[in-house]
């Protein structure tokens, strides 16, 4: 194997660590407050059911933020945006250590969505730029086991410190993390760019002050058809699915199982079956197609859920390993669909999608509250039942527009891609 080839070897290994990196710290200070929210509660004096709002808004602002990334970045490259924010993350940390009041810490949390918004809008777009097309597949199922590892670790650090620590010490730690991952991530993010990506970057500056562009762009992969099918299948799958856990904490810590609030955030180790299957999904992709994908967690999710109406807390485990597993294979499916589908405006077709993912995820909280004020986890599954509703709708719509595209004329075909 020639030098060059070693070389880009090296340089595409520590692209991909370097973000998956940079991805756990991300979802740590994303999740960590859902591991936290009985003591968020008693401290703050709030309901249970209110300190949902504390990861309700972080998704809102995140979700919008990713628009604004997606263009900065197709202005200035994929490294700094992504550098920056991560450094201004790991710092305003620090306003959560002294923070006082349910509404300053919603205010600091409000921000903090803006700066987590950076890596999750770039990331898909930095790897089919550097990546050849089989390796870019393999990044982003590592990629986004990387994201589901966070999100455990996360969750659990939220419970390990809401169990044994008080506030400003849970938070002290998350500084220290969060200023760890950011270095690691920045020692290891290569720097260099090929001479053909710095002309085309160049390129791209000349459009500076056309707005137009940009807006273009977004329309383009809104007006396709199948672009926004997969927006809609992503966002609402996980709209259902992490709020579901915000609110099994809740069942769980009441009668008739008692959970500590360190044994609640336990269930968010059925997150291992997503991070398992997201590391498989490129080679399934390769072997069945996304639509197959699609239909099989579609399933595994609506199995989970119903699972969970037993009163028992095996199944109650079950149907969250199960669900998870659909969700994530989902995810994967809808990551790797945008990215590869999108030839042109690349970053603004992934941050499009993380869009309504997060929206999805904002929206969540408020919706599935509604049923369990009305009938508690009994409620939750009736919300959830009907989001999967949509999900079905939107991946049999999806099929029938792949079949379309397929049986139409060359010509027709290429004018919708």
């Amino acid at each position: 194997m020639g030098e060059n080839a070693l070389a880009r070897m090296s340089r595409d290994n520590r692209l991909i660590w370097a973000l998956c990196v940079a991805s756990i710290v991300i979802y740590i200070n994303l999740y960590m407050m859902q591991g936290m929210l009985p003591l968020i509660a008693e401290r703050f004096q709030v309901s249970a059911a209110r300190s949902t709002l504390v990861l309700s808004v972080t998704s809102f602002t995140l979700a919008f933020s990713l628009l604004i990334y997606a263009v900065i970045s197709d202005r200035i490259g994929r490294h700094k945006p992504i550098v920056w924010s991560l450094w201004a993350l790991a710092l305003s940390n620090l306003l959560l250590i002294y923070i006082r009041s349910f509404d300053g810490l919603v205010a600091v949390r409000l921000l903090q969505g803006v700066l987590l918004a950076s890596l999750p809008a770039i990331a898909m777009a930095y790897f089919k730029e550097q990546l050849q097309p089989q390796t870019m597949l393999k990044a982003a199922a590592v990629y986004i086991t990387a994201n589901s590892f966070g999100g455990i670790v996360g969750r659990l650090l939220g419970g390990v410190l809401s169990q044994y620590f008080d506030w400003q010490s849970a938070m002290w730690v998350l500084l220290l993390v969060s200023l760890l991952g950011v270095a690691v991530t920045n020692w290891l993010l290569p720097s260099a760019r090929s001479a053909a990506k710095r002309e085309h970057r160049i390129r791209r500056w000349q459009f500076r002050q056309e707005g137009r562009i940009d807006l273009r762009g977004f329309l383009r992969h809104l007006q396709d058809n199948q672009m926004r099918l997969a927006y809609i299948i992503g966002g609402v799958t996980f709209m259902m699915m992490v709020n579901q856990y915000s609110f099994i904490q809740l069942r769980l810590m009441a009668e008739p199982y008692y959970w500590s609030r360190f044994q609640a955030t336990l269930i968010f180790l059925c997150y291992s079956s997503g991070t398992i299957a997201s590391y498989f999904t490129a080679r399934w992709i390769t072997r069945h197609g996304q639509l197959p994908l699609f239909k099989m967690s579609l399933v595994l999710m609506l199995a989970g859920t119903l699972l969970t109406l037993l009163e028992n807390q095996v199944t109650i485990c079950i149907g969250f390993l199960l669900s998870s597993c659909g969700f994530f294979v989902t995810h994967s499916c809808c990551n790797s669909f945008v990215a590869m589908r999108a030839n042109r405006h690349r970053a603004k077709a992934t941050s499009l999608y993380l869009c309504f993912y997060y929206f999805g995820a904002a929206m969540g909280g408020p919706y599935l509250m509604m049923f369990w004020h009305h009938s508690a986890w009994q409620g939750i599954v009736v919300g959830s039942l009907l989001l999967l509703v949509v999900i079905a709708v939107a991946v049999w719509r999806l099929g029938s527009a792949q079949r379309h595209s397929l049986s139409a004329p060359p010509q027709l075909a290429k004018a919708h891609h």
